[in-house]
Formats: C-alpha cells, sequence, structure tokens
C-alpha cells in the first residue's frame, strides 16, 4: 500500500483558524526561553536563554552532552514542562501558557513524542499501540485500518503487527513508537535520545526512518541526541551546551 502524504486528522481536531501552517514561516520559534529548577533551596538552572527556529518539514538535532539541557528544552517545547521565562511559538502560535486541557489538544492531534524507553503498552500488540493513539484522536475505524497499514509498511513491521511489544527486539520496539508518534499526522515529532538504547547500526536505520518521514510526510523532526550519526541525516544541528546553544 503506498504511503499517503497529508494530514486530515489533525486539520479535523482543531477549529477553524486555529494552528494553520503557513509554511513561510518557521513551524517553531523558541525565544530566549530558561527554565530554572529549585533543588534544596538552591536554583539550578537548566535553559540559559534558548533562542531558535525551526523550518517545516526540516529535521534538526539538537546535540549535547547528558545534562547539557535536551530534554528540557524538548519538554518546554512539547508542554511537558513550563519554561520559567521566555516563550515558544508553535504554528504561529503563543503555547508557552496553554491551560493543560489545550496541551492535551496539541499533544494528540499536531505534536508527537518518541521517548528512549519507547514507552509502549507491553500487553499491546504493535497494533493496538497505534490504534490506542488514533483513537484517543479521534479517527474512525476504516481510517483507523488503513492509516495503520500504511505506518507499519513504511516502518516494515507487517509481519510483527500482532506481535506484543515486548516480544519485539528494541529496534523493532522503536519502530513501533515510531510508527505511534506518526500515525496521527502530526506537524512536528519530539524525539528524545531514539538511538540511545540501540547499537550502531539498527541507529542509524531509526534515523533514516526519521529523514525519510520528513521527506515523504513533510513531517518536522527535533531530535535530541548525543548520536553523532545523526549530523550525516540532519538538516541542522544545533550544539546545546550547559543550557546554551553554542553552535548551529
Amino acid at each position: 500500500m503506498p504511503f499517503r502524504s497529508g494530514r486530515p486528522y489533525a486539520r479535523d481536531a482543531l477549529s477553524p483558524g486555529e494552528g494553520i501552517m503557513n509554511e513561510t514561516k518557521p513551524i517553531l520559534r523558541v525565544q530566549e526561553v530558561t527554565r530554572v529548577y529549585r533543588v534544596d533551596s538552591r536554583e539550578v538552572p537548566a535553559l540559559r536563554g534558548v533562542t531558535l527556529s525551526i523550518e517545516p518539514g526540516q529535521v534538526v538535532a539538537l546535540r549535547g552532552r547528558s545534562g547539557s539541557g535536551k530534554t528540557t528544552l524538548l519538554n518546554c517545547i512539547g508542554g511537558l514542562d513550563r519554561p520559567t521565562s521566555g516563550e515558544v511559538w508553535f504554528e504561529g502560535r503563543n503555547v508557552t501558557h496553554l491551560p493543560e486541557p489545550e496541551w492535551v489538544k496539541l499533544r494528540r492531534h499536531r505534536i508527537g513524542f518518541v521517548f528512549q524507553s519507547h514507552a509502549l503498552l507491553p500487553t499491546y500488540s504493535a497494533w493496538e499501540n497505534i490504534d490506542l493513539i488514533l483513537r484517543l484522536a479521534g479517527v474512525g475505524r476504516r481510517e483507523r485500518q488503513q492509516r495503520i497499514e500504511e505506518v507499519l509498511t513504511l516502518m516494515g513491521l507487517t509481519k510483527w503487527m500482532d506481535h506484543r511489544t515486548f516480544e519485539l527486539s528494541g529496534g523493532q520496539q522503536q519502530r513501533v513508537a515510531i510508527a505511534r508518534a506518526i500515525a496521527p499526522r502530526p506537524s512536528l515529532i519530539l524525539a528524545d535520545e531514539p538511538t540511545g538504547e540501540l547499537d550502531s547500526a539498527t541507529g542509524q536505520q531509526i534515523l533514516a526512518l526519521f529523514r525519510r518521514i520528513a521527506d515523504q510526510e513533510g513531517t518536522t523532526i527535533l531530535i535530541a541526541t548525543h548520536d553523532l550519526a545523526v549530523d550525516a541525516f540532519a538538516d541542522e544541528v544545533i550544539l546545546l551546551q550547559d543550557g546554551r546553544i553554542v553552535e548551529r
């Protein structure tokens, strides 16, 4: 089955005029974002005035050592954490101070997540893990079936669609996680160390899949990683150190 482009689910999920993307403008803009945590009455800065913008359809690597602020930045972008100061703009909309119900809506329809630990339901099959996400996005049964077949085909997982995730290898589990993330056709995917638990060959396959998704679906992908192999697949590499961007 051919892999079709377009995002009907995401469009239907939003009210008229909401989240419409102008492709001449950045899909994501982060402006002077800081994040400070309090630890034992001390202030510990995780982000120190990060500013960046990302164009639609790009694969961007956010590279840096552990503790450099990569995960914190992704969490602030995806609404899993809130900046201490600064602004996050997504699809032309200031989302910095959105209430949690609005963030839930965005995460179901417009922003997909891929985690190092896969975060799959272990007693569900590959098919069922993806089906659940589409159910939450309000996709009808016939559309769900077609889309699940599409993403499993793209991931090379059709032979394993009925396997429960604990029966799959680490690389296969990560493919299921990616398939689940792209199934609702989000405009942005945030991937946090997606190759961190994989061997180098499997890691390169996963990075190549991200590149293919961006090229075929027009999805923007931001990958936080310390893996140097990402450079070969990214349109841009941003180096983060001690909560600051030191090189683009």
